[in-house]
């Protein structure tokens, strides 16, 4: 492996999933880049307008969910079922591979480090080999083997023996690799001129690999037996200061009481109008105002519409709303759990898929959320009664506690400064002094 990358080697950041998912990689992004490295981002096509509104490289790669989800609105209804996932994204990742080798060496071209992010994590490391640039892996979700606690999909068994939580990681990495087979192993590792893995993958000869968590230690505390090359760093928080709201926005937020949030972010619904219509229902049962986002159509509603106890709106960025809510309703997805978790406020959390329930028993773990609400036959009443038990001042303090908590964290910093202990990138010129007087002193 090359020496650690000096001030102007760009790092490209392959990250493909929803806002969620993008929107961290870039806050990361931008951190490296004011250290001194200039950050190209490798993302769909549909976030390049916020990679480079951060001041970033954009480079395309074909995998946009937006346009995934608004087409087979379905998915969202087989969200928890793993094996339907499992079968549905075996194929659409193997639709896009068929670009990813071609545009992963473009966006590797010149480039001093490469950071795989979640699903793009096998094409980003076959990039690298291919290219000879170093890599690193990245995630929002604790994916690291470890006997003390169980893999993500399974929170909710509770505490399982040591060897059962091993049995089933080795399980889950089976069933990713059967999803990945088909992109990596049939198209892209073939298409760069690499040696396919063997038929169990690549996860179980992975000692070397490092990564880099994006989430806090106090929503998923460090398990004992993780290696040094597994490091959670704290949340990578994308903000947006210079946003401003519009005047009814402003109006609603300041005629009354602090409102609540509802919103499902980049989740759809065969039966958004049904769906909505339980939820709104469960508001009003609740007594409180709402501010209610409907993102990429999780909710039906028009932007601006109002009737004093209901505001509706498409989004607004969640570091500028959420400290003027009182409680979040949301999906539990990763980026908007870490947001309601720094702003200090409770959650009520409506799972759609994936991660989502893991984030939701964490936040309940904590105390700063009720149980988790099913969405599949979401009942107003239930809703409204977590929103109630949100409101209530044992949750309410809890949530602040655990805000203060993490915003003294500072997860870009603490994820370069990883870097630079892993030798991946070269230290600041100050740093670089310090280190080389000690080497000095130690010699003499």
């Amino acid at each position: 492996m090359r020496d650690a990358i000096s001030h102007g080697a760009p790092i490209a950041i392959f990250t493909i999933g929803t806002q969620g998912d993008i929107r961290p990689c870039v806050a990361l992004g931008v951190g490296l880049q004011r250290a001194g490295y200039p950050v190209r981002i490798v993302t769909s096509d549909n976030f390049e307008g916020m990679v480079r509104a951060a001041g970033l490289d954009f480079y395309p790669l074909t995998a946009n969910f937006q346009t995934l989800l608004d087409s087979n609105r379905e998915i969202a209804d087989q969200g928890l079922d793993m094996s339907a996932m499992a079968r549905i994204s075996r194929r659409f990742y193997a639709e896009w591979a068929t670009h990813w080798a071609r545009e992963g060496m473009a966006a590797a071209e010149g480039a001093g480090l490469l950071i795989g992010v979640a699903n793009s994590t096998l094409l980003a490391k076959a990039v690298s080999e291919a290219r000879g640039i170093p890599f690193v892996g990245a995630q929002l979700q604790p994916l690291t083997p470890s006997r003390f606690m169980p893999p993500l999909v399974l929170s909710g068994a509770g505490k399982l023996p040591p060897a059962l939580n091993m049995t089933m990681y080795n399980v889950l990495r089976l069933l990713v690799w059967h999803v990945m087979k088909p992109a990596i192993n049939n198209i892209v590792r073939p298409q760069l001129g690499l040696p396919r893995y063997p038929w169990y993958g690549p996860y179980f000869n992975n000692r070397q690999h490092r990564v880099l968590y994006g989430f806090s230690r106090h929503v998923v505390p460090r398990p004992a037996d993780w290696p040094p090359t597994a490091q959670i760093t704290g949340y990578w928080f994308l903000d947006q200061p210079e946003w401003q709201p519009s005047q009814t926005l402003r109006e609603f937020l300041d005629a009354g009481s602090k409102p609540i949030y509802v919103g499902f972010g980049s989740m759809v619904s065969t039966r958004a109008e049904q769906f909505t219509a339980s939820v709104l229902d469960a508001v009003r049962r609740s007594g409180q105002r709402a501010v209610l986002a409907t993102g990429w159509g999780g909710l039906a509603g028009n932007e601006g519409t109002q009737d004093g106890q209901l505001y509706f709106t498409r989004s607004v960025p969640h570091d500028w709303l959420f400290p003027r809510m009182s409680a979040a309703v949301h999906h539990g997805g990763a980026g908007t759990t870490a947001a309601a978790v720094r702003a200090g406020i409770p959650s009520v959390i409506v799972p759609f898929f994936g991660d989502q329930p893991f984030w939701a028993r964490c936040l309940q773990r904590e105390g700063v959320a009720p149980a988790i609400v099913d969405r599949r036959n979401l009942q107003a009443e239930a809703l409204a009664e977590a929103i109630d038990i949100a409101g209530k001042k044992p949750m309410c303090q809890a949530a602040v506690s655990l805000g203060q908590k993490v915003r003294a964290e500072d997860g870009v910093e603490q994820a370069i400064t990883s870097l630079r202990q892993w030798g991946l990138l070269e230290p600041l010129h100050d740093e670089r002094e310090t280190r080389e007087a000690w080497v000095h002193a130690a010699v003499t």
